[in-house]
């Protein structure tokens, strides 16, 4: 979601004259956008921020100027901390008011450029009504965010108070979107939201769609090869989106559907709302829909009360399940959060020692099912050239990294790749058929 949203702030400072340059040493602005999920995170902003304070004294030296601005959750949780560490910050401002940012922006500028700027309040008008239309090539893939916000409040996450209470977007600006991105090259969209799959907009016929629903209609868009979703949330799994895994060719059959945890215990400190069972069984109406679909999910190590039993039930059900790919992390609290003011806290060397037990076995499933590949061909989409000259990189419809040689044309195109060799997190091939391309 901040890369969509990075992406939007660039449209937006577009007809102010601004365009985006690779370093910062002498950019007239300089945008943090942060996230605020985990601590390291958090972390990393004011470490960034000390590296471009040298650039902005450097600016300065010279007479000109540097606008220093810190967007996204960080600056929404942490504002007023953000300002008092980091001097030289200009703006803060939250996920939800960053379409105010040319008046934020006049403010600090102008001939009578004002005091320093905090904006983190949530605003009555949706920030998606203020966005301009796309323009400009986003990509062969791209993201396009159709929901925000979250009404679960799990104990050991920000997001709601960071992103506020969910909210979807009408289908008909989606729908107006998709089209502009898939004119302009997109042929793979990711359909983003905190809890994606509550998305629950008003449709072009008035009446209230689910994802599935939006899913069919963006499968009508001509060109549109390739509709991925993230990230859900296994309470908000509704029949219509597992009919359109069974029914709509372009949904990818690829579904990340965080669990966090396989003790029940544990998913009810969390506040999950849901059980192992109900999670199993969801996975399996997906697999009944659509045989062919591979999984992927979060897991949090260590939460308060996790005893031996609790992380043995999270180590089986992975085992259980199998999972192509899968992010996990030890707990960090976040301010604000219940999880934060919990007790019977765990080691960090137990932490440390379920973690590595816990990974060792996902990256064992994720590196036999990318071996499975070898040998094979596999569609990949190419959507970037990489440093390496004659490098391509693209993704499977598993959503897979793959890496080929190959002429920079292929950029966009979806072609056949002989996978030769496999790791943990990519596939490594020659591409097979150039012809008719």
């Amino acid at each position: 979601m901040n890369a969509y949203d990075t992406r939007r702030m660039q449209d937006i400072l577009r007809p102010m004259g601004y365009t985006s340059v690779d370093e910062p040493d002498a950019a007239d602005m300089v945008i943090l956008n942060t996230c605020h999920i985990r601590e390291k995170a958090t972390d990393k902003v004011f470490s960034d921020l000390g590296r471009i304070r040298d650039h902005k004294l450097e600016m300065e030296k010279k007479g000109q100027q540097m606008v220093v601005a810190v967007a996204g959750c960080v600056a929404q949780a942490e504002g007023d901390v953000i300002l008092s560490r980091a001097k030289h910050v200009d703006m803060v401002f939250g996920p939800q008011t960053y379409h105010e940012l040319p008046e934020m922006l006049a403010k600090i500028t102008g001939a009578y450029g004002s005091a320093r700027i905090i904006n983190t309040d949530f605003p009555v008008e949706q920030k998606f009504d203020y966005l301009p239309d796309e323009n400009t090539s986003c990509g062969a893939s791209a993201f396009l965010s159709i929901q925000e916000g979250c009404d679960k409040f799990c104990t050991f996450c920000v997001v709601p108070y960071t992103r506020g209470s969910e909210y979807s977007r009408d289908a008909a600006a989606i729908l107006k979107e998709a089209r502009q991105m898939v004119a302009n090259g997109t042929k793979d969209i990711t359909l983003l939201g905190q809890n994606v799959n509550a998305y629950h907009g008003t449709g072009t016929d008035g009446k209230t769609w689910g994802l599935g629903r939006l899913i069919r209609e963006l499968a009508e868009i001509e060109n549109l090869k390739r509709i991925r979703y993230s990230t859900s949330h296994p309470c908000d799994v509704q029949d219509d989106l597992i009919e359109a895994h069974r029914d709509v060719p372009q949904l990818m059959p690829h579904l990340h559907l965080p669990v966090q945890s396989g003790s029940n215990k544990i998913l009810k400190a969390m506040n999950r709302k849901h059980t192992i069972e109900d999670y199993i069984t969801t996975l399996e109406k997906f697999r009944t829909a659509q045989p062919d679909i591979q999984f992927s999910s979060d897991f949090i190590i260590g939460f308060p009360g996790e005893t031996d039993d609790d992380f043995e039930d999270t180590y089986n059900l992975v085992q259980k399940i199998g999972f192509a790919s899968a992010y996990s992390f030890k707990y960090s609290p976040r301010p604000g959060t219940p999880a934060a003011n919990m007790t019977h806290l765990i080691r960090e060397d137990i932490k440390d020692a379920r973690l590595q037990r816990l990974q060792s076995l996902l990256f064992e499933q994720a590196l036999s099912f990318n071996q499975s590949f070898i040998g094979h061909p596999v569609e990949v989409l190419f959507d970037t050239q990489q440093h390496k000259e004659g490098q391509l990189h693209g993704r499977t419809r598993y959503n897979t990294a793959v890496y080929a040689m190959g002429p920079s044309r292929l950029s966009g195109q979806i072609v056949d790749v002989i996978v030769e060799s496999a790791g943990q997190m990519a596939l490594h091939g020659a591409i097979r058929i150039e012809s008719d391309i």
